[in-house]
C-alpha cells in the first residue's frame, strides 16, 4: 500500500504583530463576508506589496510495502519502504512583487526487506537522513488586475548534506556494512502559479525547470574500503510528476505608503 501526500499549509507566525502609535484606516477597517469575496479584491488587495510577510509549511510521507516486485537491478522478494520530508519556508517582499525567503528542509528514508540479485538473496536494511537550507529570491507578475491570479519565478541555490547506513545479510553469515556521506550543491530555477481562494490563503503550483547540481559522495565499505565520487549536471526538464501544489499564507502590510 502506497500513501502520498503533499500538503502547504500556512502558518501564522507568532510574533509579528507590534505595537502601533497611529492607527491606519486600511488596516481598521472591517469587512462584510461578501466584500470578502468579491469587492475587496477590487479595491484593497495588496498581497505582494513591500512589507508582507510569506510562510509555509510543507510536508509529504511515503509508506510502501513491496512483494515480488520486479526492478532494473534486482527483485525486491518482500520490502517496507518509509520515505518523510519536511519543510519550512518564509519570505519577505522587500519590494512591491519581489520577495526573499528562506527554505528548510529535513528528511529521512528507511528500507527494510529482502532483496533478489542474482544469484543470491540478500536481507537488506538501509537508512538515510538528511537536510538542505535554501535561500531564494521570487519575483511576482499579476496576471489579473486585482492580482489574485499571478505567475512567479524563483531562483534558490541549495546547501545540502545526508548521511546512509546501510547494511546486507546474505547466506546467514556474510554482513556487508557501508556508511555514506553526502554533499549536495543546487541553483536552480522554479516557475509557477498562484492563486488566492480566501483573503490570505493562495494556492500554489510549482515546477523545478533549471537547474546545476553539484554532489560529492564520500563512502567507506566495511571500515576498511574507502571511495569518493563527484558528480556534476545541469538540467532542463517538464516533468509533470514534479509539480508541487500546496497552500501559502501572506501576512499583508496594510500600511499607506508616505508620499
Amino acid at each position: 500500500m502506497k500513501i502520498k501526500f503533499l500538503i502547504f499549509l500556512g502558518l501564522i507566525i507568532t510574533g509579528v504583530a507590534k505595537a502601533q502609535v497611529e492607527e491606519d484606516s486600511i488596516s481598521s477597517k472591517k469587512y462584510t463576508p461578501y466584500e470578502l469575496l468579491s469587492s475587496y479584491y477590487n479595491k484593497d488587495f495588496k498581497p505582494f506589496k513591500k512589507g508582507t510577510i510569506y510562510t509555509g509549511f510543507a510536508m509529504s510521507l511515503e509508506d510502501r510495502q513491496s512483494e515480488n516486485t520486479e526492478n532494473i537491478f534486482q527483485k525486491t522478494l518482500e520490502g517496507d519502504k518509509v520515505n518523510f520530508d519536511l519543510s519550512l519556508k518564509g519570505g519577505y517582499y522587500i519590494t512591491d512583487y519581489g520577495m526573499i525567503g528562506l527554505n528548510f528542509n529535513v528528511f529521512e528514508k528507511r528500507f527494510e526487506g529482502v532483496l533478489f540479485k542474482d544469484p543470491d538473496n540478500l536481507e537488506q536494511k538501509t537508512i538515510t537522513r538528511g537536510f538542505s537550507i535554501t535561500p531564494n529570491y521570487r519575483t511576482t507578475l499579476p496576471l489579473t488586475a486585482n492580482e489574485r491570479l499571478s505567475f512567479f519565478t524563483t531562483v534558490g541555490v541549495t546547501l545540502g548534506k545526508s548521511n546512509t547506513l546501510k547494511r546486507e545479510t546474505k547466506n546467514f553469515d556474510e554482513v556487508e556494512k557501508s556508511f555514506t556521506e553526502n554533499y549536495n550543491l543546487r541553483a536552480g530555477i522554479s516557475p509557477g502559479v498562484s492563486f488566492f481562494a480566501m483573503e490570505n490563503f493562495a494556492l500554489e503550483v510549482q515546477l523545478d525547470v533549471l537547474g546545476y547540481e553539484l554532489n560529492v559522495e564520500k563512502k567507506v565499505k566495511n571500515d576498511l574500503e574507502r571511495s569518493r565520487d563527484v558528480r556534476q549536471n545541469v538540467d532542463f526538464k517538464l516533468n509533470i510528476l514534479s509539480v508541487k501544489v500546496g497552500l501559502a499564507y501572506y501576512i499583508m502590510n496594510n500600511k499607506k505608503s508616505k508620499k
